[in-house]
């Protein structure tokens, strides 16, 4: 077993076999498989020599790398190979001593962090990729260290007495699971207390907090930002963050698939634009809260996802060399804008592959008794 140094006690996965919940042919379509591909294509023409795309943002720089791995692609082998490698060595030579992945503002530390660590944890569980290890490692014991005492985290690397917001929780939550996926162990304690975090950004439509009552667990309810801010990417992210620790029966889940459902449904399809259906924050954890909990959920959801993607994808005709991105329509803009949409775009099409980690099937089994639903 790889050792992770800050455990003393651990999470353990019990293996299983791939995901045991409806796919197959009907999930990937000839479009999705060209659109995927076009994405990837912009990706590596758009890279540039230092493997970044131009940015300092080792996020997104991860997310780039993320879009190469969910297709099936390894580092240096095949079409793909030589970006995937050059994203990877891009993060990893920027990596601090302190194990922060992050060389953008401070007020970016926990979010560059988490992507990065997430993606690194989901490479290393691919390759087994020496050079990683002790990179990540240190990267985790950041997570634990900088851990806040309510269980969340801030935007800066640095431990305080309450987190900021859902958010951030969801990112380490994500990259502690990689890690847990691909072999290394996380201290139980950093779970539970994130878990606790999670759990306080839940609201009950009536606003009552007594969770012990039926009565207001049956109520509509939504997570949120920060407490009172309720959004389609808050309850997608409580949702993933109660998946990825192993909290599969938690009442929430439901209650917040009632918001995601819906709202996934609707979304409209493009006109070769390049702008995605959803902002890239949002369409990125939707597609996962919807993969996670599967069934009809993500039977009913994820071909209107896949066909609003392929409709949107960038495509004129007037210059080849420019088509196949997305671009995201909120929070960053520009070329990163386009490498984060396209980085996305590309994972949510490659996702039912499963050949990440993290998309198969595996059920954490410590301390379950010890956890209040």
């Amino acid at each position: 077993m790889r050792m992770l140094l800050v455990a003393c006690c651990v999470l353990s996965l019990v293996a299983a076999p791939p995901i045991a919940r409806a796919g197959g042919e009907w999930e990937i379509t000839p479009e999705s498989e060209a659109a995927l591909e076009g994405g990837l294509k912009w990706l590596a023409a758009a890279q540039g020599k230092e493997g970044n795309w131009e940015s300092n943002d080792l996020g997104l720089v991860a997310m780039g790398a993320l879009a190469f791995l969910a297709a099936g692609h390894t580092p240096g082998h095949g079409r793909y190979g030589p970006p995937l490698e050059k994203a990877l060595d891009y993060i990893l030579k920027n990596a601090k001593p302190s194990g922060l992945l992050n060389i953008a503002s401070p007020q970016r530390d926990m979010y560059n962090h988490g992507l990065a660590a997430f993606v690194l944890g989901q490479a290393y569980g691919m390759t087994d990729d020496p050079r990683i290890s002790p990179v990540l490692d240190r990267a985790l014991k950041l997570i634990a260290h900088t851990q806040c005492e309510d269980g969340g985290w801030d935007y800066a690397a640095r431990r305080q007495k309450r987190g900021h917001d859902l958010s951030l929780a969801v990112m380490q939550a994500k990259a502690l699971r990689s890690a847990v996926d691909s072999g290394l162990e996380v201290s139980p304690e950093v779970i539970n207390l994130a878990l606790k975090s999670v759990r306080a950004h839940y609201r009950a439509a009536s606003g009552k907090m007594n969770f012990d009552d039926p009565a207001v667990r049956n109520e509509p309810g939504h997570f949120t930002y920060d407490g009172h801010r309720g959004t389609l990417a808050m309850a997608a992210c409580g949702v993933v963050c109660l998946q990825e620790f192993g909290e599969y029966g938690d009442w929430r889940i439901e209650r917040n698939m009632q918001v995601i459902v819906p709202k996934a449904l609707e979304v409209k399809a493009g006109n070769h634009d390049g702008r995605l259906p959803l902002d890239a924050y949002t369409l990125y954890y939707v597609g996962q809260a919807l993969y996670q909990v599967g069934e009809t959920a993500w039977e009913e959801c994820y071909p209107k996802l896949r066909d609003t993607l392929v409709a949107a994808q960038r495509i004129d005709g007037n210059n080849p060399q420019q088509d196949g991105w997305w671009t995201d329509i909120q929070h960053v803009s520009g070329k990163p804008g386009q490498l984060y949409g396209t980085a996305v775009g590309c994972f949510i099409l490659a996702m039912p592959n499963r050949y990440l980690p993290i998309l198969q099937e595996g059920k954490i089994d410590s301390l379950k008794a010890t956890r209040k639903p």
